[in-house]
């Protein structure tokens, strides 16, 4: 259950780090570690532990109550991850949060003080206050699981004690919203760079595609011609974006017909039911060369979505029917897409 590793120090001599890492279906629950400066002496904190342990799960108590940062990420990725699969950047988090500064440390140990250290620390790396914030919230998950469903000490007064006075004090704060449209001089411009440059991904095509759909890169390369309605003039988009839920959220959105003239323009390909059967990354990777050597600033192929909700209500579609379109959840988000002016209201 345990194991000695020696050490070596930094002024030479050798430490001996007593280990103790324990395993419920394969998946880690509970490890701690001592270090000491005799082989023997860790061997006996060693034993002593495991003894405590032993008696602790004979009593029926949960054992996993001394959990390093790093032990609880760890059995939270083996647990979670197999239920519902991550986004590339909550993997990335937690890896970080995993082997970080404070990854050795027990969570149970951790104070307010340790919290707001740790986020002024990656706000002095650049991270910014949005990205900053979100360890936080991994951490709350990965504490709140493991307090759950193996009774982990976990220290979450403290957690939000110092996620109230970091978002007081700006440190952290809440994602900010885009609102970049994309001029008709850019648009031009981009589809012009693209027709001239013919490569291995349709990149014009898409463009047009995703400025009359509002659709993700990632959705549209996955978009599949089985999934397509002509008729009633709908499509099935699998695993829509979901704050909760990553598989089974498929959904029927509305398409124009120049939509599905490009969409009857693509090249079929025996055995792929794909429409645009390409990579998301090399998509958005294309996008933005594009844009770099243009010298169009600041501008992300996810902005071409903004871009083409706003077109359709200044098409005259209302909130409601711009959703069967974008497949946004809350009517209330839609409306910061209207960018309506007083001067474009109409006298009725």
């Amino acid at each position: 259950m345990g194991t000695i590793v020696p050490r070596r120090r930094k002024d030479g001599s050798t430490g001996y780090t007593a280990q103790i890492r324990l395993k419920r279906d394969g998946r880690p629950i509970h490890s701690e570690s001592e270090t000491f400066n005799t082989r023997a002496l860790a061997k006996e904190w060693m034993t002593r532990r495991e003894a405590a342990l032993d008696l602790q799960r004979a009593r029926g108590e949960p054992v996993g109550k001394r959990m390093t940062v790093e032990a609880m990420i760890e059995w939270y990725e083996a647990r979670e991850q197999k239920l519902e699969p991550w986004g590339r950047t909550k993997r990335s988090d937690l890896k970080r949060l995993r082997e970080g500064g404070f990854a050795k440390r027990f969570v149970h140990s951790l104070t307010r003080q340790d919290f707001i250290a740790y986020i002024e620390w990656r706000r002095s790396e650049g991270a910014g206050p949005a990205t900053a914030g979100n360890d936080l919230i991994w951490l709350r998950q990965v504490f709140k699981s493991a307090a759950a469903v193996i009774g982990a000490m976990v220290p979450m007064p403290a957690l939000e004690e110092a996620s109230e006075y970091l978002r007081q004090a700006r440190t952290i704060a809440k994602p900010k919203r885009r609102s970049r449209r994309t001029s008709a001089d850019e648009e031009q411009m981009l589809l012009a760079y693209f027709e001239a440059r013919q490569g291995d991904i349709p990149m014009a095509e898409l463009m047009r595609f995703a400025l009359l759909t509002a659709r993700r890169q990632d959705e549209i390369t996955r978009l599949q011609r089985s999934d397509l309605d002509r008729t009633k003039g709908v499509a099935l988009l699998r695993d829509v974006k979901h704050p909760r839920i990553k598989k089974g959220n498929h959904k029927t959105f509305r398409m124009l017909d120049e939509a599905w003239a490009i969409v009857e323009r693509q090249p079929e390909i025996s055995g792929v039911d794909k429409v645009f059967p390409f990579n998301p990354k090399s998509v958005s990777a294309a996008f933005t060369r594009a844009t770099r050597y243009l010298g169009i600033a600041d501008l992300h192929f996810h902005d071409l979505r903004h871009e083409a909700t706003s077109r359709l209500f200044e098409r005259g579609y209302s909130i409601q029917e711009v959703a069967q379109f974008t497949l946004h959840e809350s009517w209330e988000t839609l409306r910061r897409y209207t960018h309506l002016k007083p001067e474009d209201v109409p006298q009725r």
